[in-house]
């Protein structure tokens, strides 16, 4: 039977185990979820446990990184659940803080963060990347891990927060961990969970037609009317709307050159619910 990891709900409590671990000689890795774990963040967990001793997760929704219009009030919440799960994985202590605990009455700082955080999601979500980068900031320095691992799956999200890093010198090692996906292909994700059986099937149209049009790229086909194509491909099997098919240079997110390792990324509606997803586009 998986033991329980312990639960600290305070920055103080966080410090004193992390303390404990490091007077120890153990190395210390963080995952930073949002809660509604699922086979995804499991896999990060298990990443995170290869490279250290010791696994911290952090489980906080966090709202500054959400817009008003946004789902901040239906995001799905079940930490016994998430316990559960974080039990099987083998994490040894989960973060859960309040609101309060990581933006007490009076907070007025913000991260700003540009370069790889412009355009595509930033086009749909303006505050979206100032809050993550914010809420990263924090929980780095509360728990002043050797390493983080965040999912592929959030591609924009892995190049804003090594950016961050590499800005601010915060001592932490980034692992971007491969997409977990389902066994049609669909990547893994929370919000899957507002999705009927339907809309699911559309859904696991969205992965292939990525990888389409990244063959396509990779064989010389135009940037522009490729990826116009695939928008256009991503309707006709049921997506209700495409805000982004795009390319970029993997590293940077700059615009893509046929020869630097490339990432075409995309984000599409289901009725309310908004996906998104990536694939690598190979070098020529």
């Amino acid at each position: 039977m998986s033991m329980s990891p312990r639960v600290v709900d305070s920055v103080a409590a966080l410090r004193a185990q992390v303390r404990d671990w490091r007077r120890d000689g153990l190395s210390v890795a963080m995952v930073p979820t949002m809660g509604a774990l699922h086979d995804g963040h499991i896999s990060l967990v298990r990443i995170a446990l290869e490279k250290a001793d010791r696994c911290v997760v952090s489980i906080f929704l966090n709202p500054t990184q959400f817009a008003p219009s946004e789902d901040l009030d239906k995001y799905p919440r079940q930490l016994a659940r998430d316990l559960d799960r974080l039990a099987e994985a083998g994490a040894e202590l989960a973060f859960t803080p309040d609101v309060t605990e990581m933006y007490p009455t009076g907070f007025a700082t913000r991260i700003s963060v540009g370069g790889p955080a412009a355009g595509l999601e930033s086009d749909f979500r303006p505050t979206f990347f100032d809050g993550v980068a914010t809420v990263v900031a924090k929980l780095f320095l509360q728990a002043s891990p050797d390493y983080a691992v965040f999912g592929e799956k959030d591609y924009q999200q892995l190049c804003v927060v090594r950016q961050l890093c590499r800005d601010l010198d915060l001592p932490v090692e980034i692992i971007g961990a491969p997409t977990v996906r389902d066994a049609r292909g669909l990547a893994m994700s929370s919000r899957n969970a507002y999705l009927g059986e339907a809309e699911l099937e559309v859904a696991r149209n969205f992965n292939v037609a990525l990888r389409q049009t990244a063959a396509a790229l990779a064989a010389g086909g135009d940037e522009g009317s490729t990826t116009a194509e695939a928008s256009r491909a991503l309707v006709k099997v049921g997506f209700d709307k495409v805000d982004y098919v795009a390319a970029r240079e993997s590293l940077t997110l700059a615009p893509w050159r046929r020869d630097r390792d490339g990432r075409l990324l995309a984000a599409a509606w289901l009725g309310k619910t908004r996906l998104i997803d990536n694939v690598e586009v190979p070098s020529t």
